[in-house]
C-alpha cells in the first residue's frame, strides 16, 4: 500500500490519480461503500456483524435508508440492539479519509469548511499538514438527557479566545465546538432522542437543515456533513417526551426494531453476549437446555400479564441470567474442587436475581412480588420445554395418581419421601440424591433416552416438570429445592406461601 500523503500539495497530486481521495459527502460515501460490498456478494448479515434476527426485517430497511441518503430513526423497546446497529454503519465508510490537521470541523483538505480551515490553508498553502481519520474515529454518540445543553452538542462562544486571537464573536475561531461538529464527515448517533429538550432538538434541526445555529444569541454558520442516527423507545416517545415536528420531518427513515422472533435467535444472542469465564482451572458446563430455558422465560415475560409490556423485556435479561447461572456453578466448582461442574436446575434461584431487576411489573405483578413472578416465568419456560419433549403430566383419560411413566415416581413421593437437591453438593452427591427417587431413572431412560452424562440433568428436569404440572410440591429452601408429595403437603399444612407454590394455580 503506498504511503498516505501528509501535506495538502501531496494530497492534490494523489487525488488526481485516485478518485477515492477526492471530497465526497458522507452519505454518498456510505452509499458507495454499501453498493460496492453488495455488488461483491456480501450479505446484510456480513455487513452488520453481531446483529441477529434482523436479516429479513430491519437490516433491509437500514440498507434502503443508506442507499436513499436518509437520516435514520430506530424506534423500539429497550434491549433491541438499536445502538449496536448504529455502531455498525461507519464500517461502510472508507478505511481512512484525509482531514485538515488542526481543524476542529475535520474538513477535507480539498474542500475546507469554516474560518479555521481557511485560515490554516492561507497560512501554510500546499504545506498545510494532512491527518487521516479511521472509520472508528468517524463515529460519535451521545445519550440524550434533559440536562444536555447546546454547548454539549453544538458548542459555545469563548470570549477570552476571541479577544486573544483578535476575532469577532461570530467567527468560528471563537467557538469551542461540541461533540456534533467534532464528528463532522461522520456518523453521529443520539440515543433516547425524546429525552432531549425541545430547544436542543431545534438546534439540531437548524444545523442539519439550515446550516446555522445561535449560540448565546450569536448566529453561526456550521455547514456540517453528517449521517444522523437517532434511537427512541416508543414508551418514551409517547409518554415522557416527544420529537419536535421539524426534526421528525427531517428524519428520512423510521425503522421499527423488535425482539428475537424465535428461540434459536435469542439463544445465539445470549451465547454471543454473555461473558463467561472460569477460574483456578474450573470450567463450568452449561447444557443447551439452560440456554433454551432462560430464553423461553424471557419470551414468556414478553407475553405475561404480570409484566408491563410497554416497557419491554430486554435481551440483557437473558444475558445476565446466563452469567448468573454460570457464576453459581463456578462458585460450586471452586468449593467442591470439581474442574468441570455441571449446571443443574437447583441453580435456578441464582438466576432470579438477574431476572427480577430487568422486568417492569404491571399492577398484577406488583401484587405478587418480583420473586414470585420470576419463578412463574421460569415455570412457564419449563412447561414449554416439557411439552416439546414429553407427554402431558396429567391426561384427561388418566386418574391424577395413575400417570403413565411417572406412576412409580409419584408413588415414592406419596409414601412420604422427599428429594432434596442442593446447589452446593458435588455432581456425584447430586446424582446420588436423584438416584434415590424410586423409578425416576427408569422412567427418564425410557421416555427421553438421554446420554449417560446427562441422565441427572433430565431426571431433575422431570421433577421440576412434575411440580409445574401440578403433580408434586416444591419448596425453595435456602439450601436448594425440595420436592415432596403435593397431597401430603396440603394435608399437613406445611405449604409455605410464596415459596412452596403450585404453579398451575399462580
Amino acid at each position: 500500500m503506498p504511503a498516505l500523503p501528509m501535506t495538502l500539495g501531496a494530497l492534490k497530486l494523489a487525488a488526481g490519480r485516485d478518485p477515492s481521495l477526492r471530497p465526497r459527502p458522507v452519505k454518498q460515501e456510505l452509499r458507495d461503500g454499501l453498493v460496492a460490498r453488495l455488488a461483491a456478494g456480501a450479505t446484510l448479515a456480513d455487513l452488520f456483524p453481531g446483529i441477529h434476527g434482523y436479516a429479513e426485517t430491519v437490516l433491509p430497511q437500514v440498507a434502503n435508508a443508506i442507499l436513499a441518503g436518509h437520516d435514520i430513526l430506530l424506534l423500539g423497546l429497550r434491549g433491541q440492539a438499536k445502538t449496536r446497529l448504529a455502531r455498525c454503519i461507519p464500517q461502510l465508510l472508507a478505511e481512512a479519509t484525509p482531514m485538515l490537521a488542526g481543524d476542529p470541523l475535520r474538513s477535507h483538505p480539498l474542500a475546507p469548511v469554516g474560518d479555521v480551515a481557511e485560515h490554516l490553508i492561507a497560512s501554510h498553502g500546499d504545506a498545510a499538514p494532512v491527518a487521516w481519520l479511521s472509520r472508528d474515529e468517524r463515529y460519535g454518540e451521545k445519550l440524550a438527557t434533559p440536562d444536555v445543553s447546546v454547548a454539549d452538542l453544538i458548542g459555545d462562544v469563548d470570549p477570552i479566545r476571541a479577544q486573544r486571537d483578535g476575532v469577532d464573536l461570530g467567527d468560528l475561531r471563537a467557538v469551542t465546538f461540541g461533540i456534533v461538529p467534532r464528528t463532522n464527515r461522520g456518523v453521529f448517533c443520539i440515543n433516547e432522542l425524546p429525552d432531549l429538550a425541545p430547544r436542543i432538538q431545534v438546534a439540531l434541526f437548524n444545523i442539519l437543515e439550515e446550516n446555522d445555529v445561535q449560540v448565546r444569541g450569536i448566529p453561526l454558520r456550521l455547514p456540517l456533513d453528517l449521517l444522523l442516527v437517532f434511537t427512541a423507545n416508543p414508551e418514551d416517545y409517547t409518554s415522557r417526551g416527544q420529537i419536535v415536528t421539524p426534526l421528525k420531518d427531517r428524519i428520512g427513515a423510521q425503522i421499527l426494531t423488535h425482539y428475537p422472533r424465535t428461540r434459536a435467535e435469542g439463544v445465539v444472542i445470549q451465547r454471543q453476549e454473555a461473558r463467561l469465564a472460569g477460574g483456578a482451572g474450573v470450567e463450568p458446563e452449561i447444557h443447551p437446555l439452560f440456554h433454551d430455558l432462560i430464553e423461553e422465560a424471557a419470551r414468556a415475560a414478553r407475553g405475561s400479564e404480570y409484566v408491563d409490556q410497554a416497557s419491554g423485556v430486554s435481551a440483557r435479561l437473558t444475558i445476565a441470567a446466563l452469567e448468573a447461572l454460570h457464576a453459581n456453578v463456578l462458585r460450586r466448582g471452586l468449593a467442591t474442587g470439581e474442574k468441570r461442574p455441571r449446571a443443574r436446575l437447583a441453580d435456578l434461584p441464582a438466576v432470579l436475581m438477574a431476572m427480577t431487576g430487568k422486568i417492569e411489573l404491571a399492577y398484577e405483578g406488583e401484587q405478587e412480588g418480583p420473586a414470585k413472578v420470576g419463578w412463574h416465568l421460569l415455570g412457564e419456560a419449563v412447561k414449554s420445554l416439557w411439552s416439546e419433549r414429553l407427554p402431558p403430566v396429567i391426561r384427561e383419560d388418566q386418574d391424577e395418581r395413575e400417570q403413565g411413566p411417572w406412576k412409580e415416581v409419584l408413588a415414592w413421593f406419596a409414601a412420604g419421601h422427599k428429594a432434596e437437591l442442593s446447589d452446593r453438593s458435588s455432581d456425584a452427591e447430586h446424582a446420588a440424591a436423584l438416584a434415590g427417587v424410586a423409578g425416576l431413572a427408569k422412567a427418564v431412560d425410557a421416555t427421553l433416552k438421554p446420554p449417560k452424562d446427562e441422565r441427572a440433568l433430565w431426571q431433575e428436569f422431570v421433577l421440576e416438570g412434575l411440580f409445574h404440572g401440578g403433580a408434586l410440591a416444591r419448596e425453595d429452601s435456602a439450601r436448594g429445592l425440595v420436592y415432596s408429595d403435593l397431597l401430603a403437603t396440603l394435608m399437613t399444612g406445611k405449604k409455605k406461601k410464596g415459596r412452596d407454590e403450585r404453579e398451575s394455580r399462580f
